[in-house]
């Protein structure tokens, strides 16, 4: 066999090739894009050995430690039949401590580092999942999707601080920074004094644009509030704070549209993949949810050998740190970020939907179990559910998801 340490870069790969002793074959740096590629090819071509009588035919002789596994460059890697690790970082420096302990570092002794780590201790990590282009591509409009919904959050907050600075009243007039009326409104009227000539006729359009109910009361309340006398900034102060609540309107306004066309995008992608259904079928999960969690968890049928392992890679189960007579189980927070947090969601919308989860939440609360803690517990449920209906591929059953559960805990 062959190991493969790649420390990649913007520009360039530097790469260590060493064989099965951990004597180096080979060191190159490549450029990145289709002629780098193509050059490592041959060079892996070049040094491969024939395979021997013992090897698998179905065992790839080649194997790759690199520290990304996004790109079209690591793309190439599995395309090419090679067997590529996707090593942390936070991993490759604690190795790297075990080699030197002067704090040194190169790119080629990284590379050496990452080709060591897949001849020695590959069996401890976790290789490249093989998932589908249709997975891979759910993963990119799904992330994307969520990535600009926090972008508008923090464009909200960022507006909301403005306005409690020198506008004040329209944080009372207007509960949600982000509705279509509200920037209509702030978007005519980013100060007090533009605020207060705004007519009734115009607030009550807007009102009706959004869909609000009551709009002729709502309207007359709304101008009356945006009348009444306040605390003011310096001219050119409130002139200044105008201007970047206009900003911020703007933006969140092209936000909230990028946000909704995505949306399409996400549930055209998800409803053409072949697990949908399975993902439907879960109380709890609509078609946005329901793609995040298919992205992250990825459709690749061997990358969880059981329900444990997809239990440790959302972050729901707990971790022990014992020693000596001394044990403490704390919560996972070294996880996947995104799929963490679309389990939390699931975990609360469910509740609404499964008179299961509802009564094993409720059972472990009353045992004097944290509402988080609980929270927790019952995510970590909901992902043993779903690993066992894409395992057997069968939909979703109350009673063999919660019956059996909610006896155990009464």
């Amino acid at each position: 066999m062959l190991f493969v340490g790649d420390d990649w870069a913007e520009g360039h790969h530097d790469v260590e090739l060493v064989d099965e002793t951990g004597s180096r074959v080979a060191v190159r740096r490549f450029a990145e894009g289709l002629a780098g590629v193509t050059a490592l090819h041959g060079l892996i071509a070049d040094h491969l050995p024939e395979p021997g009588p013992d090897l698998n035919p179905g065992t790839p002789n080649v194997v790759v430690g690199i520290e990304t596994d996004r790109g079209p460059w690591v793309a190439a890697l599995v395309a090419a039949g090679y067997q590529v690790f996707a090593i942390n970082p936070m991993q490759v420096a604690r190795y790297r401590e075990r080699h030197s302990t002067s704090g040194a570092k190169s790119d080629a002794a990284d590379a050496h580092l990452l080709a060591e780590i897949v001849r020695l201790d590959r069996a401890h990590h976790r290789p490249i999942a093989g998932d589908s282009p249709d997975a891979e591509a759910i993963k990119l409009v799904a992330r994307a999707h969520q990535t600009m919904i926090w972008d508008r959050s923090r464009a909200v907050l960022r507006l909301r601080a403005a306005l409690r600075e020198f506008f004040p009243a329209a944080l009372d007039v207007f509960v949600d920074l982000d509705a279509p009326d509200t920037l209509e409104l702030l978007g005519k009227a980013p100060d007090p004094d533009s605020a207060a000539r705004l007519s009734r006729a115009t607030i009550a359009a807007a009102l009706t644009r959004a869909r609000r109910k009551d709009v002729a009361t709502k309207a007359e309340r709304i101008r009356e509030m945006l009348r009444t006398p306040q605390l003011r900034q310096p001219a050119a102060v409130q002139a200044a704070y105008a201007v970047i609540v206009a900003g911020d309107v703007r933006l969140i306004g092209q936000l909230n549209d990028q946000i909704g066309e995505l949306a399409q995008v996400v549930g055209e992608h998800f409803g053409r993949h072949r697990d949908a259904d399975i993902y439907l079928n879960q109380p709890g999960l609509g078609t946005i949810l329901g793609a995040r969690v298919l992205a992250e968890f990825g459709d690749d049928p061997h990358r969880f050998i059981d329900a444990k392992g997809r239990k440790n890679y959302a972050g729901t189960s707990p971790i022990t740190r014992a020693s000596g007579t001394r044990r403490v189980v704390l919560a996972r927070y070294a996880r996947n970020r995104r799929l963490a947090d679309a389990v939390h969601q699931w975990a609360f919308c469910v509740m609404r939907g499964s008179p299961g989860a509802r009564n094993y939440y409720t059972a472990m609360r009353a045992r004097g179990i944290g509402h988080q803690a609980a929270i927790r517990q019952l995510s970590n449920r909901l992902v043993g559910i779903l690993h066992g209906c894409l395992k057997t591929g069968t939909p979703y059953n109350e009673h063999t998801a919660w019956d059996h559960h909610n006896q155990a805990v009464a």
